[in-house]
């Protein structure tokens, strides 16, 4: 920023849209799948922007750009479910990101009537609160109104610098 440019003020930037979704990915995100249902049949994308919102009321908040399907169907099914993917359940992200396996078929269950990933470390079902337009993506916060999580959960799945990720043993 020049000495003449205030915060705020419109100018030119000085990067591509790709280089600032390249910046974006260096930082380390879990994976999710968002699902929802709508007449019946449920439907789901995988996300990384994810977060908990509030622990009283409890809330969630997560991304979806605009031109998504699951933009219209949260904001008509008015609910919406995360399942917080593990680290062995990769191919379930990328079968919801469009590249599925062939001898591969993820599961769901139902938590509060609300299709949820099957083995996924944490599930939360919630009812939408609040729609904020953000740019090319809204962000849905919802009320979470049940709670799932295995008991023994895996290491989580990680995406960072445009690929999955693993946890490393933390240097003491």
């Amino acid at each position: 920023m020049s000495a003449t440019t205030s915060p705020g003020s419109q100018t030119e930037r000085s990067f591509t849209p790709r280089e600032f979704r390249d910046a974006m990915g260096q930082f380390a995100t879990g994976v999710v799948t968002v699902t929802t249902i709508v007449d019946g049949a449920p439907h789901a994308m995988t996300a990384n922007a994810f977060m908990s919102g509030s622990l009283e009321p409890p809330l969630v908040i997560v991304s979806i750009a605009c031109t998504a399907k699951m933009h219209e169907r949260i904001g008509n099914a008015g609910w919406f479910g995360v399942s917080v993917l593990a680290d062995n359940q990769q191919w379930c992200s990328n079968h919801f990101a469009g590249k599925p396996s062939p001898d591969r078929q993820p599961a769901f269950q139902s938590l509060a009537g609300v299709p949820v990933v099957e083995g996924a470390n944490v599930q939360v079902a919630a009812q939408l609160r609040h729609a904020y337009p953000c740019g090319d993506h809204t962000l849905f916060v919802g009320e979470v109104q049940a709670l799932g999580h295995a008991p023994e959960a895996a290491a989580p799945l990680l995406f960072h610098g445009g690929r999955y990720a693993a946890l490393s043993a933390a240097a003491s």
